[in-house]
């Protein structure tokens, strides 16, 4: 993933006992996101296409932040299976939105690291009052849910946000 000097970077890790192959499968199936997004943001995919994962593959989302409706396309923009997966917002409510999904073997299991360099409109007022508190609740619910899928809580895990110029 190209780096960005502009924006946020946000960075989280976690570790699953579980084989890299099994956690990058569950996360290879786009219908997960609706499982790991939490209820109130309303997360619905809209695509009718099949959504098998590959480079190119758009998706379409629909969602509410802070009640107010958002659509949003994604498009699969690297795909390397077991190892990476870059999605890059074509359409939605950033300037930016790249998250790229790693998967490494470690210690017996899988360590899991998502970046996701984001910016947007008056992100000098919104990040500090709205933006970097969602994606920090988004971002401990997916955690939680994981954990119960493959186990893992309490095991190594990390979440930071920080300017993208000083990462």
């Amino acid at each position: 993933m190209s780096r960005s000097t502009r924006g946020y970077r946000l960075t989280a890790v976690q570790w699953f006992p579980r084989r890299r192959s099994e956690v990058f499968d569950f996360f290879a199936d786009a219908r997960n996101l609706e499982r790991i997004t939490p209820a109130n943001l309303r997360f619905t995919i809209v695509s009718s296409h099949d959504l098998a994962m590959r480079e190119g593959l758009l998706i379409e989302y629909r969602l509410r932040v802070h009640g107010i409706p958002v659509r949003w396309q994604t498009e699969i923009a690297a795909w390397e299976p077991d190892v990476r997966f870059v999605d890059r917002q074509r359409r939605g409510p950033y300037r930016l939105w790249e998250h790229e999904h790693r998967f490494e073997d470690h210690a017996g299991g899988t360590l899991m690291y998502d970046e996701v360099d984001y910016d947007f409109a008056c992100s000098r007022i919104a990040h500090p009052l709205l933006v970097r508190h969602d994606l920090q609740r988004i971002f401990t619910y997916r955690y939680e849910v994981m954990a119960d899928e493959f186990g893992g809580r309490g095991r190594e895990r990390e979440l930071s946000i920080a300017p993208a110029a000083s990462v």
